[in-house]
């Protein structure tokens, strides 16, 4: 597996970019800054881009796909765009009855919990993925020099909601099915492994220039949990986008007991949440793996020498990383005032690197 020659990291376009640079531990150009969920519910022009229209409707419809990742990147002068979609679009496209509820979020029309629930589940073709690569494709096209990272939805964070069919608050469905059922646990996170492995896949193939899988439930289980009945799916969804020469980001909430592990099924970079200092994490990990994270999303509400004092307090716990690219601790909450994150962009970029 190789990308393409015209590939934006094969080409020269977004190789050297500082995004990139600090992904692969280099001294980037300027600090990089991106964050999640900055393409979406705080921006006006997104609202009025989606209007009437449904989540994973709009997650499908290339152009407005695309409209939607560039909007931050021109607003904000972020350093990369972070794909417009939503972790259970492999599910939408393989066939399975699911909808992202307003106010609630993704719902099943029916639960996966026994064997044969799995075993009923249909498969993701390579071909139903194809509005994902156009929407990549117009988006790299605009780009320019910047990077587009790609981004799926980690395998026990899949297989959660799928369990419960919903949301839910303390994974116990997933949890309980892992011990008491472990052989149908480990079809299902396969088959979510191999669903967002080839949902990545489809948007580095296109031209994104680096990918994260979210796993943004795992820090309902504990290490052991983990090891044994999650980290081998995250391993085999990563399999899929190994040695493609991409920069591969892992990135969950609540996680501070797992980054080793979570670093160990194969990623370039962790992203470490908002509970624990950069510094600190970059000691639990040995001081090897470039960082990503991590200011207090609470705090972008917060009066302007508050959040200053402690985005430079962010960048200078980041600096004891071989890289650092600054982020949230989470996503962009739907209130945040957008000037306040250009500001914030502002303030990195004029920290010497």
């Amino acid at each position: 597996m190789t990308l393409s020659a015209t590939h934006p990291l094969q080409d020269g376009r977004t190789a050297d970019s500082p995004l990139i640079t600090a992904y692969r531990g280099g001294k980037p150009s300027r600090r990089p800054v991106w964050f999640m969920r900055q393409a979406g519910r705080s921006l006006p022009e997104y609202l009025q881009a989606r209007q009437g229209i449904g989540m994973l409707e709009s997650c499908l419809r290339p152009e407005l796909a695309a409209e939607i990742t560039l909007q931050p990147v021109r607003r904000h002068d972020v350093d990369a765009g972070i794909f417009f979609s939503d972790i259970v679009i492999p599910l939408k496209l393989a066939g399975v009855d699911v909808d992202i509820v307003p106010g609630v979020g993704p719902v099943l029309g029916s639960p996966v919990r026994t064997a044969a629930d799995v075993a009923a589940l249909p498969k993701l073709t390579e071909e139903a993925l194809e509005p994902i690569r156009e929407a990549v494709r117009l988006t790299v096209a605009e780009l320019g020099s910047k990077p587009l990272i790609g981004f799926a939805g980690a395998p026990f964070t899949l297989a959660a909601y799928m369990v419960e069919g919903k949301p839910s608050r303390d994974h116990l469905g997933p949890r309980t099915m892992m011990h008491a059922d472990p052989a149908a646990w480990q079809a299902l996170t396969n088959w979510a492994a191999d669903a967002s492995g080839m949902f990545l896949r489809a948007q580095l193939e296109a031209g994104a220039s680096a990918g994260q899988l979210f796993d943004s439930w795992a820090g309902s289980l504990g290490l052991a949990d983990y090891v044994k009945h999650v980290a081998p799916a995250s391993a085999r969804a990563l399999d899929h986008v190994r040695g493609l020469g991409a920069p591969l980001v892992h990135f969950g909430t609540g996680t501070s007991e797992l980054l080793v592990a979570m670093r160990d099924v194969g990623v370039d970079v962790l992203g470490v949440d908002y509970r624990l200092p950069l510094d600190e994490a970059n000691r639990r990990l040995g001081g090897t793996t470039p960082l990503q994270g991590n200011i207090d999303p609470a705090l972008l509400s917060a009066p302007w020498p508050i959040l200053e004092a402690h985005v430079r307090d962010v960048l200078a716990a980041g600096a004891s990383a071989p890289g650092h690219v600054v982020n949230l601790g989470h996503g962009v909450p739907p209130e945040t005032d957008a000037a306040v994150l250009t500001r914030v962009v502002e303030l990195i970029h004029s920290v010497e690197p």
